[in-house]
């Protein structure tokens, strides 16, 4: 699975701490807020969302983009200390009569 973590702190401490847990679940840091891994599994990122959850604070928000997750575009943002997903579907083919 691809997995693709854009933080966005709300102060230092949050980033230093962001960043070791992103690194110790094995990402990579590809731009200045955007870390990623093609080698995390489904356990993995169950951690990875517990860990997140530990080192954050009600002003940090965190998105994941996670691709494929039921064949489909899995965006799950920490806002505000809570989770919260959505599916994106490709959009629906109409039929012609």
């Amino acid at each position: 699975m691809f997995v693709s973590v854009v933080i966005d702190p709300g102060g230092r401490e949050s980033a230093s701490n962001l960043a070791e847990v992103l690194t110790a679940n094995g990402f990579e840091r590809v731009q200045h807020a955007c870390w990623e891994s093609v080698t995390i599994n489904d356990e993995g990122l169950v951690t990875l969302k517990q860990d997140i959850d530990r080192v954050t604070d009600y002003y940090d928000i965190v998105r994941l983009y996670q691709y494929p997750i039921q064949d489909v575009l899995a965006i799950t943002t920490l806002y505000k200390k809570k989770w919260r997903r959505v599916l994106v579907r490709p959009p629906v083919k109409k039929t012609e009569n």
